[in-house]
């Protein structure tokens, strides 16, 4: 089983409980990429939400004219694939590749859906904390447009 105190760093899970922890440490798989390795490409199935315990992981879509396009580089304790668990897609929207050695650990889709009938309450902390960051993300992308319109 995974270590408590490991899950209790991650960002995700930073509002749960011991025996909160206890249910996820149960249904987590760990999984290790080396630098420069794919963890999904878009249009890959998608597999769960991925909280990363060591390393760094850029986020990147490719363009109809075929070039890269970075969306955001993750750094340890972030989490990724939420947006594709949430909106119940099928497969990946982005590209996620490992930028240094990188450790995550894995919530498979199935288990999320499965712990949003047997507790609701876990699974509403997990979701407020997924609102909660991308809320903050929003705001950022935000004050980055304002400032590059006001500099145009």
């Amino acid at each position: 089983m995974v270590d408590l105190a490991d899950l209790k760093e991650q960002i995700l899970l930073k509002d749960l409980n011991d025996e909160e922890l206890r249910i996820i440490a149960e249904r987590v798989v760990e999984e290790s990429y080396p630098l420069g390795k794919l963890i999904f490409m878009e249009g890959e199935e998608t597999v769960g939400i991925y909280l990363i315990k060591k390393g760094r992981v850029e986020i990147s879509k490719t363009t109809p004219d075929g070039w890269k396009q970075t969306l955001a580089v993750l750094s340890e304790r972030h989490f990724f694939g939420e947006l594709s668990v949430i909106e119940d897609k099928k497969e990946h929207g982005a590209i996620a590749t490992a930028i240094d050695n990188t450790d995550v650990f894995v919530i498979k889709k199935e288990d999320l859906k499965s712990l949003e009938k047997t507790n609701p309450e876990l699974m509403y902390k997990i979701m407020k904390t997924i609102a909660r960051v991308a809320s903050r993300n929003v705001h950022t992308m935000n004050e980055k447009l304002v400032k590059l319109l006001i500099s145009y």
